[in-house]
């Protein structure tokens, strides 16, 4: 039993799996962080060149 516990201490296969989630974790992390910073600017953005073509007359003269 005690052998088994000592086996189970010493691996270090435990600590890998540990690393891979924190790493896609800080990595969803990041993506959600980019996603919420470009987003607002790019629905301002849409409005204000949507109001700009909405604005403009089409002639139908060529």
């Amino acid at each position: 039993m005690l052998n088994t516990i000592a086996k189970f201490v010493k691996s270090e296969e435990g600590a890998i799996t540990v690393d891979w989630v924190v790493l896609t974790a800080g990595i969803a992390f990041l993506g959600l962080a980019v996603i919420f910073l470009i987003g607002s600017t790019t629905t301002e953005q849409s409005t204000s060149i949507g109001t700009f073509i909405g604005d403009r007359e089409v002639s139908s003269i060529f």
